[in-house]
């Protein structure tokens, strides 16, 4: 398994718009130092649409070079194209990648059989896991359970990210023994309680070392504890709903003084009303002190 919980790590800037490379290493050395199993590398947190192929696998090595092999690095490498995919694909495992986050080809809208297929040629350029990444709010369709079945067959298909509420899917995915991440922050805790392993998360950036017993908890079946646990991290779900990710993320990194700098357009920086917003989540986490 690739661990409990994976953060998908946003992608620091300068000031000109390049990638900070010695900010990413030293936000990804925070990150498995504060709960974190491993991290997702050029995922849409990590703002992969405005990346270059050169960028995403530098970043990739980057991630490679500044953990330590007890930790996970899962390289983004799905587009709406399957040439492309499987491309980043091969060079992602060529720069040292653990595994692979592969999302449902978006804007296209192919038919199921279209989606097994795009897994099964990606699958062929490398041995390594893939997790298959269910987002219908941002992809349009959703994978469905005959669909994940299928995809289950295919042998290095080892887990799922689901962004996807409905329980029932949920418990499906589990049923296949493929692992169920939640895609979601918020469905942690139900996805832990009906046999979820962990989440792909955001909010971990700042509530590592909560999500990680959180985690725990549940797994040992203190559900109690765990749900404790996720009742304490409401203000961290809130925080991620102020403004489109990664942008609230990245101001709250900001307040806490990590350098991660700004967004590549179509992104913008947060306004006023959004840091406030942001630092009053903060606040009532008990991560900053209030003014």
């Amino acid at each position: 398994m690739l661990g409990h919980v994976l953060t998908a790590i946003v992608t620091p800037f300068r000031s000109d718009g390049s990638v900070d490379f010695d900010a990413f290493q030293a936000l990804a050395r925070h990150l498995v130092e504060h709960g974190s199993d491993g991290i997702v590398v050029a995922g849409t947190t990590g703002e992969s649409p405005t990346l270059s192929d050169d960028e995403r696998l530098d970043l990739i090595r980057a991630a490679v070079e500044a953990i330590d092999e007890e930790h996970t690095v899962v390289a983004g490498t799905g587009t709406y194209s399957t040439a492309h995919s499987v491309h980043l694909t091969e060079l992602a495992h060529e720069a040292g990648a653990d595994a692979f986050l592969v999302v449902t080809p978006y804007y296209n809208k192919p038919p199921q059989r279209g989606i097994v297929a795009h897994f099964e040629e990606i699958a062929r350029a490398s041995d390594r896991p893939i997790v298959v990444y269910n987002i219908p709010g941002r992809s349009v369709i959703n994978i469905e359970p005959e669909t994940i079945s299928r995809l289950a067959e295919i042998e290095s298909v080892q887990a799922v990210k689901q962004a996807n509420d409905d329980l029932a899917q949920a418990r499906h995915i589990v049923s296949t023994r493929l692992d169920l991440y939640a895609g979601d922050d918020n469905l942690v805790q139900p996805f832990l309680e009906l046999g979820g392993v962990g989440g792909v998360c955001v909010h971990s950036h700042v509530v590592g070392p909560q999500v990680a017993a959180q985690v725990a908890a549940a797994l040992a079946g203190d559900l109690d504890r765990a749900c404790a646990i996720d009742e304490e991290l409401q203000p961290a779900y809130q925080l991620l709903t102020v403004a489109p990710n990664p942008i609230a993320i990245k101001a709250a990194l900001s307040l806490l003084g990590h350098s991660v700098g700004g967004h590549r357009l179509p992104l913008v920086e947060p306004d006023e009303a959004e840091i406030a917003a942001v630092r009053a989540c903060l606040e009532r986490l008990g991560l900053l002190v209030a003014a």
